[in-house]
């Protein structure tokens, strides 16, 4: 009896070892199969090598994880009915940029500007459908505080449309009078419309103000809202980065500030306010931002009404300057790699100066060459970065170049009074550029981005002239300090440079 219980009991955990070990084995067979299915989905499409060495690490060395975030955030996926939209939006587009390009009054006489502006307003029109334009006025605005005061007066003086988006809305300051502003006006019959980020302002649109503005008859839409859905057909991280006011269509707004006073905004980050600068425009330029605006809408409102279509007066925007500027809008389903193609192009035709400042310095491989390409050719060149940032990641990832960039001649400044969030490049006080986009992948290839290029001197100088303040308040990064920093250190930087496709 004792025998047979014992033959019994071996049985069992002999049947149970056979269960575990065969389980073991489709597991294994599963593991194996979706491993190299997404190797091989990812060797398939192509992407850059850093982009794609960076993936195939991190799934070959966290299975599970890997191929999960790959599915969530690895291509520039936004499903077909977003597709679909912002294809129906560009031809839209085209028709009224060829409408401001045949203008008598926008022809450009391009043997006035730089040598590359030219060949630069091809590659922008070609890559993404937008024609440089002449006429323009511009008034630079270094500091939050005036940036406020005048969109403010320019909101009261609105007569027939606002439209406004933003990756980032915050209550406080002088963020609120914009939206009592608002309510005045829409009080008053001005049409307004307000896209902001779903994620970038996702604190805000759970807010009283948000609900205010939309019983004051304020048209509010969420730009990229997430859900299980959009999580299947699109990838999840892609966010609306566009900083754009429209009134009128005769004035126009653009830059680095979000609609947030930086005395109310992430104050308990430990890097201090936050440092914007924004460009008030006139004339023609003002046609393609509000073109802008307005397929960002369409594309998130699968069915806006004829009215507001029928509303924008495309015919507003006339020649009140004398600056050239071409817009850029970029991002997945929109172009390609046009924004990248720009700045390498902008960067290619320094002979004696650039001057880069962006909050996040995470350069795509082709743009550290130019860069250092630059240097190596008797070009100055100084990026200016802030002393400290939002993100850990970032940061770390970011400063892994800074001995690459240092030891080719390249000069990197920390600015010391807060948190630099303005996006600017000058070359040679002659081409540059100021918009929305960081220098780093993200900006680069996942957000949708809006970039002035400007194409003459007066421009540019006060840009430079507004760089050379930031440059006046920060440290110089040392080679020779640099290097000693500690070995650790270096380690946790460089490790974190293998992710920085993935930032």
């Amino acid at each position: 009896m004792i025998v047979t219980n014992r033959s019994s009991r071996l049985d069992k955990t002999s049947r149970k070892l056979r269960v575990i070990v065969m389980w073991s084995y489709v597991l294994l067979i599963l593991h194996i199969g979706v491993t190299t299915g997404s190797v091989v989905h990812i060797l398939m499409l192509r992407p850059k090598s850093s982009i794609a060495l960076a993936w195939i690490t991190l799934i070959m060395t966290f299975p599970v994880i890997g191929v999960g975030l790959y599915f969530l955030i690895g291509e520039r996926r936004i499903g077909l009915s977003r597709s679909n939209s912002i294809q129906q939006v560009r031809s839209y587009q085209k028709k009224y940029s060829s409408l401001t390009k045949s203008s008598p009054e926008t022809i450009i006489k391009w043997e006035k500007h730089p040598e590359a502006a030219q060949a630069m307003s091809k590659l922008g029109h070609s890559m993404a459908a937008t024609y440089a334009v002449a006429g323009n006025a511009f008034e630079l605005f270094p500091e939050t505080r005036s940036v406020f005061i005048q969109i403010l007066s320019d909101i009261d003086a609105a007569k027939r449309n606002i439209f406004m988006e933003f990756y980032i809305w915050n209550e406080g300051g002088d963020a609120d009078k914009v939206v009592s502003a608002l309510i005045n006006a829409a009080g008053r019959g001005v049409r307004c419309h307000i896209l902001v980020d779903a994620i970038g302002a996702s604190k805000w649109w759970g807010s009283a103000q948000a609900k205010t503005l939309e019983n004051a008859g304020i048209n509010l839409l969420k730009a990229l809202p997430v859900g299980l859905f959009r999580t299947l057909v699109g990838r999840t991280d892609l966010r609306l980065h566009r900083k754009i006011i429209i009134i009128d269509e005769t004035i126009a707004w653009t830059g680095s500030m979000n609609m947030v006073d930086p005395d109310f905004f992430k104050q308990d980050s430990g890097v201090g306010k936050w440092v914007d600068a924004m460009v008030r425009l006139q004339g023609p330029i003002v046609i393609p931002l509000a073109e802008t605006v307005m397929g960002d809408w369409i594309v998130e409102h699968s069915s806006p009404s004829q009215s507001f279509i029928t509303s924008v007066d495309f015919a507003a925007a006339k020649k009140c300057g004398e600056s050239t500027m071409q817009v850029i809008a970029s991002g997945p389903g929109q172009t390609s790699d046009a924004l990248l193609q720009m700045i390498l192009a902008l960067v290619y035709a320094a002979r004696e100066e650039i001057v880069l400042t962006t909050p996040y310095l995470i350069p795509d491989d082709s743009l550290l060459v130019a860069l250092r390409g630059a240097a190596a050719r008797g070009v100055s060149v100084t990026l200016v970065v802030p002393e400290k940032v939002d993100s850990f990641l970032t940061r770390h990832a970011s400063e892994s170049y800074f001995e690459e960039l240092l030891t080719a001649g390249i000069q990197i400044v920390r600015f010391h009074q807060g948190l630099l969030h303005t996006k600017s490049i000058s070359v040679d006080n002659s081409l540059s550029m100021f918009g929305t986009a960081n220098i780093d992948m993200r900006s680069l290839w996942v957000n949708y981005e809006v970039t002035l290029f400007v194409y003459d001197s007066a421009f540019t100088r006060q840009l430079r002239l507004l760089q050379q303040m930031y440059i006046e308040n920060a440290n110089s990064v040392e080679l020779s300090e640099w290097i000693k920093r500690p070995f650790l250190k270096q380690i946790m930087q460089n490790a974190l440079r293998l992710a920085s496709p993935l930032l």
